[in-house]
């Protein structure tokens, strides 16, 4: 690997996870998330929270600095929720997409926010087909100028992460021919893509003028797939598929920490992000969508087709001295080796399928492994 200097200082990582509440003999996502909050509310407070569907529930984790931490932390919440769920007589599942959909209208929550989101963009948000559910990483904490910096170096490499972090292949019970059809029907969304190149008054400028266009309701609407949070001081990075196994989200974690920490060197330094052109950025996301870890990717930097593995290989050496500093390389790299030995979330869903033909055998290994604390293989 070639040599580049420590960085200076390791950010704190959180995370967010939405997740799917499905029926236990149909599979079908069930509206019983109000039940499954107020019970999991009282143990939790306000790390869990409603989501747009009634099918829905998401956590958040509290920032940590070391991987384990973080991990436990996770495990806590999980093991919560599928209590919670279990209870209320339904399954937790975590997965981008639901696998199966039924033909009933999806229920939103009661909140005015989201009656307003609904009506607004219909498209999107018709039945619980839509009910997508991400896992977003939080860096921070810094001043929003500092993160919008960090924003601008990531960019390039937000492609690999997505790809190491598919787990949607599925479309009302059949393969989409994507690993991540999460991030096709995402996309239906208004700013949905990679984030813009900007600084912190240029963001002001746009994010003040998508809202008074009517593009958007508010500011809490920019989907970019990294954004600073409006709620926190942090960099908030969206391009991840919601996956049932924790060691995915862990290594997903460390490593955009690992990356983060060796940007905001750069950041500070005042050295120029790269001006990596917005369509070959997309065109990059879509191939990771679809290809996941496997298969050609495409390089954000140069525009030519490379093996996505080779890409993985470039992310983590470029992220080496940030998780050497935060005392997380040897983690990420047994992370990587672990996910290469048994595939994707899409890979594994797809093997489910194989086994015996059912996509309700899906959503059962979706659910067992959401509810699982300990990694497998």
């Amino acid at each position: 690997m070639t040599a580049h200097p420590t960085p200076r200082t390791v950010p704190t990582v959180g995370v967010e996870e939405e997740f799917l509440l499905v029926d236990r003999r149909t599979r079908l996502p069930v509206a019983c998330g109000p039940r499954v909050l107020a019970a999991a509310a009282a143990v939790l407070d306000d790390q869990v929270q409603p989501e747009i569907f009634q099918v829905q529930v998401e956590t958040s984790s509290r920032p940590a600095l070391r991987l384990k931490e973080l991990a436990d932390d996770l495990a806590r919440l999980r093991a919560v929720l599928v209590a919670a769920a279990a209870d209320a007589g339904c399954l937790l599942v975590s997965g981008g997409t639901p696998v199966l959909v039924g033909p009933e209208p999806a229920l939103l929550t009661d909140n005015p926010r989201y009656h307003l989101v609904a009506a607004r963009y219909p498209a999107a948000a018709a039945d619980n087909a839509g009910a997508l559910c991400g896992c977003h990483v939080h860096l921070g904490s810094f001043e929003r100028g500092l993160a919008l910096a960090l924003g601008n170096r990531l960019r390039p490499w937000l492609p690999v992460f997505q790809a190491l972090t598919v787990n949607s292949p599925f479309d009302h019970g059949r393969d989409s021919g994507f690993a991540s059809w999460r991030d096709v029907r995402w996309s239906r969304w208004p700013t949905v893509g990679a984030a813009p190149l900007v600084d912190e008054r240029g963001y002001e400028r746009r994010a003040d003028a998508l809202v008074a266009r009517g593009t958007l309701l508010d500011r809490r609407m920019i989907y970019w797939y990294s954004r600073p949070s409006e709620h926190l001081p942090t960099l908030e990075v969206r391009v991840a598929d919601a996956n049932a196994d924790l060691g995915t989200v862990v290594l997903l974690a460390g490593l955009l920490r690992g990356l983060g920490a060796v940007l905001l060197d750069e950041a500070r330094a005042g050295m120029p992000p790269p001006a990596v052109p917005h369509g070959r950025l997309s065109a990059a996301h879509r191939r990771a969508a679809m290809t996941g870890p496997v298969g050609e990717g495409i390089d954000p930097f140069t525009g030519w087709p490379v093996p996505m593995p080779d890409l993985v290989d470039r992310l983590l050496e470029r992220a080496a001295p940030g998780l050497a500093a935060a005392g997380d390389l040897a983690a990420v790299e047994a992370g990587l080796d672990r996910l290469r030995r048994l595939g994707s979330g899409a890979d594994r869903q797809r093997r489910s399928l194989r086994r015996r033909g059912r996509p309700e055998d899906v959503v059962d290994d979706l659910a067992r492994l959401t509810a699982s604390v300990h990694p497998s293989g």
